[in-house]
């Protein structure tokens, strides 16, 4: 009985050093997200470019805008799409970078978009986001697809002051998908479009982007 008694104090205690452990353990996690929304509306393709400039604006600390001209004087039937690429694969420094995180050197590529920017937005200790979006115009509209990957820290010693953090101003998630969502939301106040959510990760529930944007709480996915 003894025996069984003291291999049970044995468990607790290793499993609370483990518990113990986990948290001060410094963890790195990447995480993707993408969003398609199709927008109907005649507005001209600067005036729907400069809303969505505005509505990225709001939340990242810097933008990198690219504007092509037209290839063609016909609007295709179809709008494009946005590719991902890794510009390592099956080069000699893949196997250099392969200790870390694959998906920091995926690249959004935005072939035939009338609209392209790249903005980030850094916390020191906490995150960092990285987004392209892409505006593509075609005979109904538009196509705005959004793709982001955020690195955020947690554990170690900071972990209480992150949590602190984000209860004032949100988790990286939340600013993620607020990023997104005041994109589509200038466009909408600013050309009163018919706006569709297509496809994203993760599922994007209801019409978040209908609502004032005042609240990150208003950012709500699955």
């Amino acid at each position: 009985m003894k025996k069984i008694i003291v291999s049970g104090a044995i468990l607790l205690s290793l499993s609370g050093c483990g518990t113990v452990n986990n948290a001060l353990t410094e963890k790195t996690k990447t995480v993707e997200y993408y969003r398609i929304f199709d927008i109907k509306t005649d507005a001209d393709r600067e005036v729907v470019a400069e809303s969505a400039s505005d509505g990225l604006g709001k939340n990242v600390s810097d933008i990198n805008e690219e504007r092509p001209i037209p290839m063609s004087a016909e609007l295709p039937s179809k709008p494009g799409r946005f590719a991902l690429i890794n510009p390592l694969e099956g080069s000699k420094f893949a196997a250099l970078a392969s200790g870390n995180s694959q998906l920091s050197f995926k690249i959004a590529t935005c072939k035939g978009a009338s609209w392209i920017a790249n903005g980030t937005r850094s916390i020191t200790g906490q995150s960092e986001l990285k987004l392209t979006a892409c505006l593509f115009q075609y005979s109904e509209g538009y196509h705005l697809d959004l793709y982001a990957t955020f690195t955020k820290q947690e554990g170690g010693l900071m972990e209480l002051s992150r949590k602190a953090a984000s209860a004032m101003v949100g988790t990286p998630e939340e600013w993620t998908e607020k990023t997104f969502l005041d994109v589509v939301r200038e466009i909408s106040a600013d050309t009163n479009a018919n706006i569709t959510y297509l496809e994203g990760y993760p599922k994007l529930e209801g019409t978040p982007w209908l609502d004032s944007g005042d609240s990150i709480a208003g950012a709500n996915t699955n």
